[in-house]
C-alpha cells in the first residue's frame, strides 16, 4: 500500500490531468496510425502528457524519461503502471518529428476551443508581436562553416566505404589542411602585433579564400563518390531485389544497405550545402554581402537564417521569426513561426481572423509594436471588426495622428501591450523558445507548438480551477 501522499498528484499537474483527460487531444493523431497494422507504439495519452513534462520543466529526452521513471507522481500524470516500462526516449523523438507541427497546431486549436466552450477564453483585447526562435546552431562564420564542411566531407567518404560502397573511389582527407587554416584565422584576429587593421583583414581573407578553394577541391572529390556510391547503392539493391525473388534473406547485407543509403543521402546534402557556403563566400570576399534570404548558418538545418531584430548585445541572431498573439488573461490565442524574417506587418491581420475564428467574435482592440504600424493594417483590422486598433505608425505621424497616439487611451493600451514581452521572456526562459531542438521550418514549428501547448494547458487549467472556486 502506498500512502496518500504519493497518490495524490501535486496540484499544477492534478488540473493538467484533468484537461488532458479528453478524447478530443487523440484525434490529430489517428491518421498516422492503424488499428491493425503495424506494431503496438506508444498510447497517445502516454506520450501528450510526457512531452507536456518535457516542456514544462525544459528537460532532454533521456532526462525525462529517466526522472519519469524514477517518479511515482509523474508515471501516474503520464498513466504508466510502476510494472511498465517508460517509452524510449528515441521513440519520443520519433513520434515527434513523425506527426509533425500539424498535428501539433491541431492539439493547440483543440486546447483553445475547449477554453471557448468553457467560457475561459477572453479575447476582447489581443496584444501580438515577434521574436526570433534561434536554432539548434553556433554562431556561424564563413571560415568556420568551410573548415566543418570539409572534415564532414571526409567522414561521410568514410561511412561510405564502411558500408562497401564506392571502395574503389578514394577522396582525400583535407581536414588537417582546412583546420591549420582555420587556426589562422583565430590566431590573425587574437593577435595584438603591431600590424595595422589593413593587413590583419588582409590575412584573414586570404585564409579564407584558401579555405574555399579546398572546399571546392573537396567537393570535385566527393562528387566522384557520390556517383560511383549511387551505381553501388543501385547494384546492392537489384542484388537484394533478385533474392528477395528466389525466396532468400540476407538481414546483415541489408543493414550494410541501409547504411550505404544514408550515408549517399547524408553526401549529397553535404555537397549541395557546401557548394552553397562556398559561393557566399566568394561573394564576401569580392566585396559584397550574402543575401540573407538564402545565406546558409548552417550545415544540418538548411531553413535556418540570420535575423536582425537590433537587440543589444544581439544585434543579429540565427533562427526562426515567430509570432504570437495573446488574449486578455495571458493565454496564447495565436501563433505562427516563419523561415527567414518577414515583414512584421502582414502577419496581423490573418491571426486576428484566426482569433476570430477560434473565438466566435473578432477583438475589441488589438494593439502592436510600431513594426506594425502601417494604414493598411489599420484598415485590415477595422474590416474584420475590430473597434480600436492602437498601433504606433512608423515614420513621422502627422498632427492628427501625433495627437491620437498622444492621448491617455491610446498611451494606456500601448503600455498594456508591453506585456507580451513578458509573455515571450516566458517561453524563452521556461517552455523551450530559447532554441529550437528540431531542424528546419517543420521542425522547428513543431517545437515551439509544443511550448505553447504545455503554457497554455497551465494557463487554462489555472483559469477552469479559478472559475470553479468561484
Amino acid at each position: 500500500m502506498l500512502p496518500e501522499q504519493v497518490l495524490t498528484l501535486p496540484d499544477e499537474l492534478a488540473r493538467v490531468d484533468r484537461l488532458l483527460d479528453d478524447p478530443v487531444f487523440f484525434a490529430p493523431y489517428e491518421r498516422f496510425f492503424h488499428e491493425k497494422i503495424g506494431r503496438p507504439s506508444t498510447p497517445i495519452e502516454v506520450y501528450l502528457r510526457l512531452m507536456f513534462l518535457k516542456f514544462r520543466y525544459g528537460m532532454g529526452y533521456e532526462s525525462l524519461c529517466r526522472e519519469v521513471s524514477d517518479s511515482i507522481h509523474w508515471r501516474r500524470f503520464c498513466r504508466i503502471p510502476l510494472e511498465s516500462a517508460v517509452p524510449h526516449p528515441t521513440t519520443l523523438m520519433k513520434l515527434t518529428t513523425r506527426c509533425g507541427p500539424q498535428a501539433v497546431a491541431q492539439l493547440n486549436d483543440a486546447l483553445l476551443e475547449k477554453a471557448t466552450e468553457q467560457k475561459l477564453l477572453r479575447t476582447s483585447m489581443v496584444r501580438a508581436d515577434t521574436t526570433v526562435v534561434p536554432a539548434n546552431v553556433s554562431y556561424p562564420t564563413d571560415s568556420g562553416l568551410l573548415a566543418k564542411a570539409i572534415r564532414r566531407i571526409t567522414s561521410t567518404g568514410r561511412r561510405i566505404h564502411a558500408a562497401g560502397g564506392a571502395t574503389a573511389t578514394t577522396v582525400r582527407d583535407r581536414s588537417r589542411a582546412a583546420g591549420t587554416r582555420a587556426h589562422a584565422i583565430a590566431a590573425k584576429l587574437r593577435s595584438r602585433s603591431a600590424l595595422g587593421r589593413d593587413e590583419k583583414l588582409a590575412a584573414v581573407q586570404a585564409s579564407t579564400g584558401q579555405l574555399a578553394d579546398l572546399a571546392e577541391v573537396a567537393v570535385d572529390d566527393a562528387q566522384r563518390l557520390l556517383t560511383n556510391a549511387t551505381r553501388s547503392l543501385q547494384r546492392a539493391r537489384a542484388r537484394a531485389k533478385q533474392q528477395r525473388e528466389r525466396g532468400l534473406r540476407d538481414p546483415a547485407a541489408g543493414r550494410r544497405r541501409g547504411r550505404l543509403a544514408r550515408a549517399v543521402a547524408d553526401l549529397e546534402e553535404l555537397l549541395e550545402a557546401t557548394t552553397a557556403i562556398v559561393a557566399q563566400t566568394r561573394t564576401r570576399l569580392s566585396g559584397d554581402t550574402p543575401d540573407g534570404a538564402t545565406r546558409r548558418v548552417s550545415l544540418h538545418d538548411p531553413d535556418a537564417r540570420p535575423i536582425a531584430k537590433g537587440r543589444l548585445g544581439k544585434p543579429v541572431e540565427f533562427g526562426h521569426k515567430a509570432q504570437l498573439a495573446e488574449g486578455d488573461d495571458g493565454v496564447v490565442v495565436d501563433y505562427t513561426l516563419e523561415r527567414g524574417n518577414p515583414a512584421d506587418a502582414p502577419q496581423l491581420a490573418p491571426a486576428v481572423a484566426r482569433v476570430t475564428a477560434r473565438s466566435g467574435r473578432a477583438p475589441r482592440v488589438v494593439t502592436a509594436d510600431r513594426g506594425y504600424g502601417e494604414a493598411k493594417v489599420d484598415a485590415a483590422l477595422h474590416d474584420l471588426g475590430v473597434q480600436r486598433v492602437v498601433i504606433p505608425r512608423k515614420g513621422q505621424p502627422g498632427t492628427a495622428r501625433r495627437a491620437a497616439e498622444h492621448s491617455r487611451a491610446f498611451r494606456k493600451t500601448v503600455k498594456w501591450r508591453t506585456g507580451v514581452e513578458g509573455r515571450i521572456s516566458t517561453l524563452k526562459r521556461g517552455y523551450g523558445w530559447d532554441r529550437t531542438r528540431i531542424d528546419t521550418t517543420a521542425g522547428a514549428q513543431t517545437w515551439v507548438g509544443h511550448g505553447i501547448l504545455a503554457h497554455n494547458l497551465v494557463k487554462i487549467s489555472t483559469l477552469a480551477a479559478q472559475a470553479e472556486a468561484a
